[in-house]
């Protein structure tokens, strides 16, 4: 978790990163899903990739679509910019993300 200075600079220092684009969900008006990407490059087809670093539902919306809701929105924008591919990482200690 982030300690309070990460957390107040956060979206500020994001907002800097060249390429880096923020994917909200919402229910009935309220936050209920995140995913945070960043634009790198792919040496192997010459072309940009998207990176998708963060994802989070928050819990009373989980198992309900949000997150294949904001992968589209993130798949949509990589088309947009001419990605060749989009990559995720999960952590080997997060055996929930794993069977998703």
């Amino acid at each position: 978790p982030l300690d309070d200075e990460g957390r107040a600079s956060l979206c500020t220092e994001l907002a800097k990163v060249p390429g880096a684009f923020s994917v909200v969900a919402t229910v009935g008006g309220e936050p209920a899903g995140l995913v945070n990407c960043f634009q790198g490059f792919s040496t192997f087809k010459c072309k940009p990739l998207i990176n998708v670093h963060d994802v989070f539902v928050a819990p009373e919306h989980r198992r309900k679509g949000v997150t294949q809701v904001m992968m589209q929105a993130v798949q949509a924008v990589a088309v947009e910019r001419g990605c060749c591919k989009l990559t995720l990482e999960v952590l080997s200690n997060n055996g929930a993300a794993q069977g998703s």
